[in-house]
């Protein structure tokens, strides 16, 4: 490994974590890549002259977030960079692509249901008539990263299952002519049930980020509804705040 990485005795920072936030970057910057193997924790340690348990701590806390993996035989590698979404009218496969991620997607569902209360206020629809439901796994480098769920109105966009896969729904829309204009859109956080859990490979119970989305064209009409759960330590939200005076 030929980074730079420098530890300052003098600083009130821990040494672990002076040493894993100059890994964390070295990896968001692509300095690391996925797939790159870290190197023995001995030769880290006497390199920068650190004890190995303030490098394994170092390691553990990438391990933690989803960084790093420790692979019996190989050693200590790099999965990938956590995604930073912007808050903008964006898709998660865009998103994905663009931050280098190898996005692939995996149809669970695709199919024709009545309109629960929820979904018919957020597109407009009688309760009980027809809409589409696709529910879809979005995965970076083989991982997965998202459960997205989304409604659309009926007759809107030919839910192919293979462009499904292949690409992003708003892609997809904007090939047929809709022109995608604002959303409204809320975000949280709640605990994974065991379908979740299960679905994005972390325990029962673990954090997950959350977004309903609703999405609108360019003459105000809705034209798709999202709840989506998220893997926090794949995924993140930016925000970018303006003061007003």
């Amino acid at each position: 490994m030929s980074l730079d990485l420098r530890v300052d005795r003098s600083s009130p920072v821990p040494l672990y974590f002076q040493l894993a936030q100059q890994l964390e970057a070295a990896i968001e910057h692509g300095v690391l890549t996925p797939g790159s193997l870290l190197g023995n924790e001995i030769e880290l340690a006497a390199r920068l002259g650190l004890s190995r348990p303030t490098v394994r701590q170092a390691i553990q806390s990438l391990v933690d977030k989803g960084l790093l993996v420790r692979r019996r035989g190989v050693g200590t590698q790099v999965v990938h960079s956590q995604v930073k979404r912007p808050l903008e009218l964006s898709s998660l496969y865009d998103d994905l692509e663009a931050a280098g991620q190898r996005p692939a997607t995996r149809v669970l569902v695709n199919t024709v249901v009545a309109a629960s209360p929820e979904v018919a206020v957020a597109l407009g629809v009688p309760e009980g008539s027809d809409v589409h439901r696709v529910e879809r796994l979005r995965l970076a480098h083989g991982e997965p990263m998202a459960y997205l769920c989304n409604f659309l109105p009926p007759g809107l966009l030919d839910l192919n299952t293979d462009q499904l896969e292949a690409t992003g729904l708003y892609r997809m829309m904007r090939a047929a002519g809709i022109t995608l204009h604002s959303a409204r859109q809320s975000i949280g956080a709640r605990a994974a049930t065991a379908d979740e859990a299960e679905r994005l490979g972390e325990p029962e119970g673990a954090p997950l980020l959350t977004m309903q989305r609703t999405t609108f064209d360019d003459t105000g009409r809705p034209v798709e509804y999202g709840t989506h759960t998220y893997r926090p330590s794949r995924y993140s939200f930016e925000f970018q705040l303006l003061v007003r005076s």
